[in-house]
């Protein structure tokens, strides 16, 4: 049977570009160990510093209590400690210990392999999501945790 994919219409060509690398990053992040929200929570808790987890939660463009559990499954593997907020006893900070850092950069490593950075790509994906999160902000644009 011949591929037609090039004929088909330009939404249903990047539905199946994005679920064909999903499964395929999320198989070989599964192989590691990893989910891919918690690759997204630990991302964004090296890229924020110790943090708590409503900041997490809201970058993420999740519900705090979705994130909870992603913090919850990560805390219990290792990879990040919460400690108490110096200024608010009511929250807590997370911090990726270095066991996250090097799952972190395994799974950089992954991403990497299974779809080479691409300037250009890059650049037109962006510009859809921005477009996307202008049309519609209240939508969730980060993959459910």
């Amino acid at each position: 049977m011949e591929d037609q994919s090039a004929q088909w219409p330009i939404g249903r060509l990047l539905a199946a570009a994005s679920r064909a690398v999903e499964r395929e990053w999320d198989e070989r992040l599964r192989a590691i160990g990893l989910q891919h929200a918690a690759l997204i929570a630990l991302d964004i808790a090296l890229r924020t510093g110790p943090t708590g987890a409503d900041v997490i939660a809201r970058t993420a463009r999740v519900q705090p209590q979705t994130m909870s559990r992603t913090l919850e499954r990560l805390e219990r593997d290792g990879m990040i400690e919460r400690s108490p907020h110096p200024e608010d006893g009511r929250r807590r900070l997370v911090t990726v210990t270095d066991h996250g850092r090097r799952m972190w950069e395994t799974a950089r490593h992954i991403e990497r392999e299974v779809l080479p950075d691409d300037p250009e790509l890059r650049a037109r994906l962006s510009a859809i999501v921005a477009g996307v999160q202008r049309s519609a902000p209240h939508e969730v644009l980060a993959p459910d945790m």
